[in-house]
């Protein structure tokens, strides 16, 4: 297969791990530390995780390994979206395995977790990890959304497990996956197994982060990805001064991508979810925003402008929860027949006007037609609202224009308005993980090794003090049960990782704030440009603007 000249030469760069995990295997010891517990719920998580919960965090330190000796041979799976840095994570578990003896093995499921219930595998040798190191995607053994939940799955895991001797099983994945990787090491517990379970932090998102995680990887890679396109997007709207662009970022339940973005790139409009939570902020209000953004470089000549949207921001907006709520039971079970039979828009329009409380139809009214029929058309397996789908780009763009023709209207408003729509996702999950990426991550395959051979299970891979150089960083382990609180999923109960949101409170928020109002009516575009892999170390290393911020930098 033929690659390019920067593949070349990224299999060749050498991942820098933190200074102890530099000292060779023989030379990694352990040092523990308090006992944990859950985030919440205390006794639900403690009753629910018997064999795992309150276990102590762990930091490695220089001195003798004092592990028993034994043979690992060692599962490994890809587990949801996307991330960059995934193969690195498995290059760094599969130098370790090897480093502490040639005879340590590591198997990879394919597929995601149903890999490892249907006995779908591939054993790794150093000619194929050769072949992925410091490269983007998951193609390696490929990704999955499946969830490990039926005893027939757990049945099957470990039957699976038994039949290849498996010491050990590293989950690569998110908040979901993680929380899945700590079910499963409480079920190998429970049932004496003898196979342990160790997680990888990752998502895009930034929304797997607490006082122990500092930043899941991939999280560099991706928003400097975007924010690459939103710079030269904002050099483009300087340059032909015509067009306002509204670009939609990856970050359904938080709006971290957003934020960091903008940071970046400092564009006249930014919304952040949580933001427009906490102030109850209307449709119509955030529009109105907008508009006065508009409106006030239109004053000055300036009938262009760049605004972010993240993917989930109409989940935040109060009013519009409401509406989905009412339109879900407008539709449930044999109402959704009877609307669909409705010869014309007209029709449904007037059974949707009839079912809606006032409030809710005034919501929905103001909507454009073509967001009005998803809403209504396009429904998942459960009929609910597909949410995800909903063009917020386009949807913010049309309101901003209608509350700016009122102003027309009324004399207030004299400048022109025209719009592009782009919408940065599926662009920045595979890219080639930057510097901080590829280290980050071929450290938390490595510090995965180390804790497996300790004996450790339930635990994540844990990497901190990440915005200093790699050589400080510090390596360790946390039990993935110090992060979890019960959350309502499908009419039950469940024990789940928390999802961390944008703090409105946090540095990062707090420096954005401090700055929008002069970026909303002046033209203060930042350009990042493309990932730099060579050159010097304060161009390549850098970190995101978030954790530098976070940590005083």
């Amino acid at each position: 297969m033929e690659i390019s000249p920067l593949q070349k030469e990224r299999l060749k760069y050498e991942p820098k791990l933190p200074g102890m995990l530099r000292h060779g295997v023989s030379e990694i010891s352990v040092q523990e530390g308090e006992a944990t517990q859950s985030v919440a719920d205390q006794e639900k998580i403690k009753a629910l995780f018997p064999n795992t919960y309150g276990k102590k965090e762990i930091t490695f330190v220089k001195g003798a390994n004092t592990s028993s000796a034994k043979k690992q041979v060692v599962g490994v799976i890809l587990s949801g979206g996307q991330a960059p840095g995934g193969h690195n994570v498995i290059s760094g578990l599969y130098d370790a395995l090897k480093a502490a003896s040639r005879d340590n093995v590591l198997i990879g499921f394919k597929g995601g977790p149903s890999g490892l219930v249907n006995d779908e595998y591939v054993e790794f040798d150093d000619a194929f990890i050769d072949a992925y190191r410091n490269t983007g995607g998951f193609d390696i053994i490929g990704s999955g959304r499946t969830k490990i939940e039926t005893e027939e799955q757990f049945k099957a895991a470990e039957a699976t497990a038994k039949k290849h001797g498996l010491t050990a099983v590293v989950i690569i994945g998110g908040d979901d996956s993680n929380t899945n990787a700590a079910v499963l090491a409480e079920y190998f517990a429970a049932h004496k197994s003898g196979v342990q379970v160790i997680g990888c932090p990752k998502t895009i998102d930034g929304d797997l982060k607490n006082d122990d995680i500092e930043c899941s990887f991939g999280f560099d890679t991706a928003t400097k990805t975007y924010s690459e396109l939103i710079g030269n997007i904002e050099r483009d709207a300087n340059s032909a001064k015509k067009y306002w662009h509204f670009i939609k970022v990856m970050g359904r339940s938080a709006s971290h991508v957003a934020l960091e973005c903008a940071l970046e790139t400092q564009p006249n409009i930014c919304l952040i979810g949580e933001e427009v939570a906490a102030k109850k902020m209307s449709l119509s209000q955030i529009a109105d925003y907008i508009a006065d953004s508009v409106a006030t470089r239109a004053e000055k000549g300036m009938n262009f402008g760049v605004a972010i949207i993240p993917e989930g921001i109409v989940e935040f907006v109060p009013e519009f929860g409401t509406l989905i709520a009412e339109i879900n039971e407008l539709l449930a079970g044999e109402k959704a027949k009877a609307f669909n039979e409705l010869p014309s828009w007209n029709e449904k329009y007037e059974f949707i006007r009839k079912g809606l409380t006032g409030k809710s139809f005034k919501v929905f009214e103001i909507l454009p037609e073509g967001i009005q029929k998803q809403l209504f058309l396009e429904r998942d397996p459960h009929g609910n609202v597909q949410v995800s789908l909903i063009e917020s780009e386009k949807l913010f763009a049309e309101l901003v224009a209608n509350k700016l023709e009122e102003r027309r209207k009324a004399g207030t408003y004299h400048g022109s308005f025209k719009t592009q729509h782009h919408f940065f996702g599926y662009e920045g999950r595979c890219a080639f993980p930057s510097n901080f990426d590829a280290d980050y991550c071929y450290s938390l395959g490595y510090n995965a090794f180390m804790l497996i051979q300790y004996g450790y299970t339930g635990y994540l891979s844990k990497i901190s003090n990440l915005s200093k150089p790699a050589d400080q960083w510090v390596a360790g382990g946390m039990p993935i049960t110090k992060m979890m609180n019960m959350e309502r999923r499908n009419g039950e109960d469940k024990p789940v990782i928390r999802k961390a949101l944008v703090e409105l409170d946090g540095k990062p928020f707090r420096y954005f704030e401090a700055h929008r109002a002069e970026w909303a009516s002046e033209t203060c575009y930042t350009y990042p440009g493309a990932i730099q892999y060579y050159g010097p170390s304060d161009v390549c290393d850098l970190t995101t603007k978030t954790l530098a911020l976070e940590k005083g930098e």
